[in-house]
């Protein structure tokens, strides 16, 4: 009796053990499900608190049809950048026009249209005073004969120490002459093909950055390698408000234009920053005047201010 009792206990001990550990498989897949679903919620919820970089979708990558296609050179390549990390990343290429960034620089233009910019702007205040303005020499010296000595009608003549200056500077002296319009179109292109051919001209896609911190601006001009003085070109004068505000600390990063893109300033700073929109304004401007047919009409009533 004894013995059917132990048995018993033994044969129920171990049904419940095993309804412990058995578990149906469509419990188990039920289960598994469920948590898939709630991981999948909870790191979709994680990816929405995190901070998201907004690229603008890039309008080139490797290739794009260029205006007026050069017959006898090839396209020069360039990488496009970013600017929203310190570290550079290449996010495409992008074809430049060899007419307007693989010219054989002539350093004869440059020299003209630098030497122009410093002269329009360049006013001489050097003075001297003309005998009718120099005080006195109102008298006649002495008489007009009878002394033996010369004629003299004022002392305040040319020939007296003291007098008057004949041939001397007069103020204001301005040195402004309109340099010829050929001059100043193929100097842009000399200049940024020899940017280009000095690696010193860099492509990005914009020109926003995630903060107005100097510091940033600064840590991704040496982190690139940019030189000391960057000349940053966009195609609007209003530019984004982070850079802006970064950059006013600094009196060697600069923002421009690519209406307001000059010589001199290029070959001022180290630097050469243009973005996509600015790359395609610049192409546009210089190759509709080097392949336009009334150039010579349309020049036809600047011709006399020019030299």
């Amino acid at each position: 009796m004894a013995t059917k009792i132990i048995n018993k206990t033994v044969t129920e001990f171990s049904l419940r053990i095993t309804r412990c550990f058995f578990v149906p498989s469509k419990t188990i897949q039920t289960n598994a499900t469920l948590f898939q679903e709630r991981l999948e919620t909870s790191i979709t919820n994680v990816e929405e608190q995190l901070p998201t970089t907004i690229r603008p979708p890039l309008p080139i990558i490797h290739s794009r049809k260029l205006a007026f296609p050069p017959k006898f050179k090839a396209p020069r390549q360039v990488w496009v950048s970013n600017m929203d990390t310190v570290e550079e990343e290449k996010l495409g290429l992008i074809d430049l026009h060899p007419e307007v960034f693989a010219e054989r620089p002539r350093v004869d233009i440059i020299h003209e249209n630098v030497r122009w910019q410093q002269l329009y702007r360049h006013v001489s205040y050097a003075n001297t005073k003309m005998r009718y303005e120099v005080r006195g020499g109102g008298k006649k010296p002495r008489q007009q004969k009878g002394s033996g000595r010369s004629r003299h009608g004022s002392i305040r003549s040319p020939i007296w120490r003291g007098g008057g200056i004949v041939h001397g500077p007069r103020s204001p002296t301005p040195y402004f002459y309109m340099l010829g319009f050929n001059t100043r179109l193929n100097g842009l292109r000399s200049t940024l093909s020899a940017k280009l051919a000095q690696d010193d001209l860099h492509i990005v896609d914009s020109l926003d950055i995630p903060t107005d911190d100097p510091s940033y601006l600064e840590k991704l001009v040496e982190e690139r390698g940019w030189g000391p003085a960057v000349l940053f070109v966009d195609d609007n004068d209003i530019m984004p408000l982070n850079i802006t505000a970064a950059s006013d600390s600094y009196g060697h990063y600069n923002l421009m234009p690519v209406y307001g893109l000059n010589v001199y300033s290029m070959l001022k700073h180290h630097t050469l920053v243009l973005t996509l929109a600015a790359v395609e304004r610049l192409e546009e401007r210089l190759l509709f005047h080097l392949n336009r047919n009334d150039a010579a009409s349309a020049g036809q009533k600047y011709r006399l201010d020019s030299v």
